[in-house]
């Protein structure tokens, strides 16, 4: 071994495992960035743009040394929302705003309280996304072009499917889409060297390879070149930042792709032993790269839990795998883009339906009914109100029952009485009165004889709202109005 490398092993030690697994996650990015970018109403290159700066600008930056960042599923709603309502050249500006926030969050050291937002709700956020998604990538894999609303989305399903059959090109989009999720089920069953191949990009080229042989008429990607899908923001678009529908839009990019990263980040320090992310220094890092894709005119980025527990299982042990992804895309965009166009869409309308279907947590949801109804609820009217409304307003729905259902849960309140037949009736309150409680509170002390003393003892609570106290006040000045003895209140020392 000469001394060069020596010297190259002293200062990169896993530079073979963080190479294997470089090629890996490439291999898994590629496609998903495509997709992405296509299923977002934006140019097929800008999700390559947002996968490269997710590699060479993000993956260089301190945080979670094993999450590979890029464009997401979990955002290909908001994102197709954005560009539908304020333009392509916007959502750079829409993207960099949100970078700066989220480096003005991390720098404030705001990272750790993403982590106190309830579960369900981002559970409940990923499977109305996932839900959007299915139902809008059905259309483009019927070759026809999908409604505007998540219900209508929805409703008009059946119609679109009965269209379909009757149409040989929308029946021939279909058989790709539906053998491209067929080839990404059962792919986990094949030999283990051929899952040596990633299934994404496995179902991509099999699709393409079906669609030459058999020269199917379905469409395939339209192909700019990557410097030609670079459009910074004008200047003039950076105006729009006044508006009201503007900056809800940068919030709602800010919170989601914040709380994406940070989730996945928890579930990736899962799946290793290695350093634990530091949360801060990670939604730095996320909005670094969103400051530059924002430049760029790209995609917004999250970190990917596919790509990074991809990263983990394929052996890599430091940044240097997610690092090399993003070299290995930037090679790819600038030596072979023209390979893009004969990308089938039906084709990546199959990967992302079954990117989709993993975002709905069908199984937990049965278990969580049985175990914790109310979450259950939560994560539930989460996904209906993003299907049925917006994204934003279906977090913002969702953040405001699990509000509601922890003060239910934090309000509980127990009344006991004893009625030993003579002298004055003691009546015991304890836990936490707040006016959630007040009903059942009121409604079991007027059911208490009116000709008796009552001596109401408050001393076993640890809280009283003002709203219970003013009406445990007047219940006392009622029932001590009829006749009997002063209602006699008992408070802590």
């Amino acid at each position: 071994m000469t001394d060069d490398n020596r010297t190259l092993i002293s200062r990169f030690p896993y530079l073979k495992e963080d190479f294997a697994a470089s090629l890996v996650v490439f291999l898994v990015a590629l496609p998903l960035c495509v997709g992405v970018s296509v299923a977002s109403g934006a140019p097929a290159e800008l999700g390559l743009v947002t996968g490269i700066v997710g590699g060479l600008v993000t993956g260089f930056m301190r945080g979670s040394s094993l999450q590979v960042s890029g464009p997401a599923a979990g955002m290909t709603v908001l994102v197709y929302e954005a560009i539908k309502e304020f333009g392509l050249p916007v959502l750079g500006v829409i993207v960099l705003a949100a970078g700066v926030i989220q480096v003005a969050m991390g720098l404030l050291r705001l990272g750790r309280y993403f982590r106190a937002i309830s579960v369900s709700v981002v559970e409940g956020m990923l499977a109305g996304i996932g839900l959007v998604i299915i139902a809008g990538q059905l259309y483009p894999a019927m070759a026809t072009k999908a409604p505007d609303s998540g219900l209508d989305k929805i409703f008009e399903l059946p119609g679109a499917f009965w269209d379909a059959f009757g149409d040989t090109g929308a029946l021939a989009s279909l058989a790709v889409a539906a053998g491209t999720v067929a080839v990404m089920l059962l792919w986990k069953h094949t030999p283990s060297k051929v899952r040596a191949l990633p299934g994404p990009l496995a179902a991509v080229g099999l699709a393409m390879l079906a669609t030459f042989a058999l020269d199917l008429p379905v469409a395939t990607v339209e192909v700019k070149g990557l410097l030609g899908s670079i459009q910074p923001p004008p200047l003039s678009a950076f105006g729009e930042l006044a508006g009201v529908g503007l900056l809800g839009t940068v919030v709602a990019f800010t919170l989601i792709a914040s709380a994406e990263s940070l989730f996945s980040a928890a579930a990736v320090d899962r799946l290793h032993s290695g350093p634990r992310t530091q949360y801060n220094k990670e939604l730095v890092a996320q909005g670094a790269g969103n400051m530059v894709c924002g430049v760029l005119g790209a995609l917004p980025m999250t970190a990917v839990i596919v790509r990074s527990a991809t990263n983990v299982q394929a052996g890599a042990r430091t940044k240097a795998s997610r690092v090399l992804h993003g070299v290995w895309l930037l090679l790819f965009a600038a030596l072979l883009p023209g390979v893009l166009a004969y990308i089938p869409i039906p084709a990546l309308a199959g990967i992302l339906i079954h990117a989709g279907a993993k975002l709905v947590p069908v199984r937990s949801l049965a278990g969580l009914w049985r175990e914790h109804r109310g979450e259950a609820l939560v994560l539930a009217a989460t996904a209906v109100s993003i299907v049925a409304v917006s994204m934003f307003e279906g977090v913002l729905i969702g953040l405001a029952l699990a509000v509601v259902k922890t003060a239910w849960e934090a309000s509980h309140v127990k009344l006991e009485v004893v009625d030993k037949g003579v002298g004055p009736i003691e009546a015991h309150l304890s836990g936490n009165a707040t006016f959630l409680r007040l009903p059942k509170i009121l409604d079991s002390l007027e059911s208490l004889p009116q000709d008796r003393p009552v001596r109401l003892d408050l001393s076993g609570l640890h809280h009283l709202d003002h709203a219970c106290r003013t009406a445990l006040d007047n219940w006392a000045a009622r029932h001590s109005a009829a006749g009997t003895e002063p209602v006699k209140l008992v408070t802590a020392a």
